[in-house]
């Protein structure tokens, strides 16, 4: 029951505003010769120059806008936004800051519509309008009020929204789908175009119906806490959701079609491909502070690829537990699971998919096994139909380096046999029916030498080819082995970093490529689960800018050409 004291100053509040109306307050005053957007916005308390209308689309009719919430390890949304949370469950949540504290009954009380639903647009006298913020209650980053306005829901299709009133969210091009808490639907926002900017969480940009090549995309995420859809809770983080993404493949690593990531503090790596399922964290300054304009652009090249997506959009608050640690382009938050480069996939492929000039880290929450904190964190390749678990940087051997050598070696004695027999044909074909005995045998024995030279260089490229198929199968640690007598880069270049890794015989390494993960010293083709009590866990992915061979030279060291590397694909398992 509520006590005498609230009763009392309820009232009294009441009598305060019923004054003020009649005393002529603008807020008792009714509108006239008004635009019935900005009329409607302004009854339920909204500002709308801080939307555009335009930027949120609905999805078309038989083509829901998919989720994966199940897959989402970064930020479970909330999906129990009518269950009202009592002040004891989240003591640590909400920080009071005045002595009427109405338990979730917060700042923007009558912005979620609890008393508007009683005084409709047609009359703006409305004597609870300011009552909200006469009660102020900070909300902490975890927590979603079921009154507040833009919070988290989950559709019953499991399509992540927002909460709004069902008019606001048509008259702002959103998909009402679902309910939230005092009349409010789960807001379901969606754009499919080019150049459009978002301001609200939860936002999903589809491709357009039609994509011109050569040409770009692009789309801005804005930050600022002085927008109404971002004012209660600062936003320090982005995260994407690629729920599907498919751009045209690389050459020789190098991306064609381009996606990238600007003005965020975050330097994320340039991407292209297949990278369905994918997710990435990106830092930004606090809206509080200072607002941000985070452009995310494709670009397509002039061929006939195919090219579609749909990235979910998510606007994280500050000091939320969810947010990535710094310098954490992905983050997983599940004790188990797949982590995997970008662009791999399980196909048979004769071509480059890994990605050239990636350098990001990938990191791992620690996490409650039987009860107890992980102490680590163990890896191993995940298993494939068709592809390639594992395949960064194309190692080499000593005797494929032998046989390399004895190619080159093949080529140049060739080279010689064929100017030999030119200077003899020539010889011959100038004296005409005059040629010596002599001439005639010069040129017949250069065209018996260029034959034999050929065959030999067959024979040397065919022992090549069976050492480097079985070096390309076998794995590589550290940043240099001597292979032939020369210091030659193995994981300098392309590499995965695992600090403190170590098999179950206890031989560790840190740096792993090649084709197989293995910390053995002397390469080998099998791969093995390494583990690391490194916290907090992370892993870092870096590849260079060429797949093409390196010559020696001042601060360089040689490396072979790379040929047809996929990444990697790791299953993950905290211990």
């Amino acid at each position: 029951m509520m006590s005498p004291l609230y009763l009392l100053l309820a009232a009294a509040l009441l009598l305060v505003q019923i004054s003020r109306a009649c005393e002529g307050d603008n807020e008792g005053q009714l509108v006239t010769a008004q635009d019935p957007e900005e009329f409607y916005a302004q009854a339920y308390g909204y500002t709308p120059d801080t939307w555009n209308a335009l930027d949120y689309q609905p999805a078309s009719a038989g083509s829901p806008v998919e989720d994966n919430s199940n897959l989402y390890e970064g930020r479970t949304p909330n999906k129990q936004q009518h269950v009202i949370k009592t002040l004891q469950s989240t003591n640590n949540d909400i920080q009071t800051e005045g002595r009427l504290t109405l338990g979730g009954l917060g700042a923007n009380l009558l912005n979620a519509g609890f008393f508007n639903n009683r005084f409709t647009p047609a009359n703006t006298w409305r004597p609870f309008a300011t009552l909200a913020n006469r009660i102020p209650v900070s909300l902490g980053p975890n927590f979603d009020s079921m009154f507040d306005m833009f919070e988290t829901c989950v559709s019953p299709n499991d399509d992540a929204g927002i909460c709004a009133p069902g008019s606001v969210c048509s008259l702002f091009g959103g998909r009402p789908t679902g309910s939230c808490s005092f009349g409010k639907v789960c807001c379901i926002n969606t754009i499919n175009k080019c150049g459009g900017v978002v301001t609200l969480n939860n936002t999903y940009w589809q491709n357009p119906a039609s994509i011109n090549a050569p040409s770009s995309c692009s789309l801005t995420v804005r930050t600022d806490a002085k927008l109404a859809e971002q004012s209660k809770k600062p936003i320090c983080q982005i995260r994407l959701d690629f729920i599907s993404f498919t751009i045209a493949q690389p050459t020789a690593g190098n991306c064609i079609d381009t996606f990238h990531i600007g003005e965020a503090t975050t330097v994320a790596p340039t991407i292209c491909g297949d990278n369905s399922g994918q997710h990435m964290y990106l830092d930004v300054p606090s809206s509080a502070v200072t607002p941000s304009n985070v452009q995310f652009m494709f670009t397509f090249a002039a061929d006939t690829a195919s090219r579609s997506w749909n990235i979910k959009i998510a606007l994280l608050p500050c000091g939320a537990s969810y947010l990535a640690p710094v310098d954490c382009l992905q983050y997983f938050t599940a004790a188990t699971g797949k982590v995997r480069s970008f662009n791999w996939l399980d196909v048979a492929s004769t071509t480059t998919r890994q990605l050239n000039n990636q350098n990001y880290n990938i990191c791992f929450r620690t996490e409650l096994v039987s009860g107890l904190k992980a102490t680590q964190m163990c890896l191993s390749v995940c298993s494939v139909r068709n592809g390639d678990a594992f395949s960064i940087t194309t190692p080499t051997t000593t005797p494929a380096a032998v046989a390399a050598a004895a190619v080159v070696a093949a080529q140049n004695t060739l080279t010689n046999s064929l100017a030999v027999q030119a200077a003899a044909q020539a010889a011959l074909a100038a004296a005409g029916a005059g040629a010596t005995q002599a001439q005639i045998q010069a040129a017949t024995d250069a065209n018996i030498a260029v034959r034999n030279d050929q065959a030999l260089l067959a024979s040397a490229q065919a022992t090549a080819a069976a050492a480097n198929t079985n070096a390309a199968t076998l794995s590589g640690i550290g940043t240099s082995a001597i292979i032939n007598t020369v210091n030659t880069a193995t994981c300098l270049y392309d590499y995965l970093l695992i600090g403190g890794a170590r098999d179950a015989n206890d031989v560790g390494a840190d740096r792993f490529c090649g084709n197989a993960l293995n910390p053995a010293l002397t390469p080998v083709a099998t791969s093995t689960q390494i583990c690391s009590p490194v916290r907090p866990f992370r892993i870092t992915y870096h590849t260079d800018g060429t797949e093409g061979a390196l010559v020696a030279g001042t601060n360089i060291l040689p490396a072979q050409a790379d040929t047809a590397n996929t990444g990697f694909c790791l299953n993950y398992e905290a211990k």
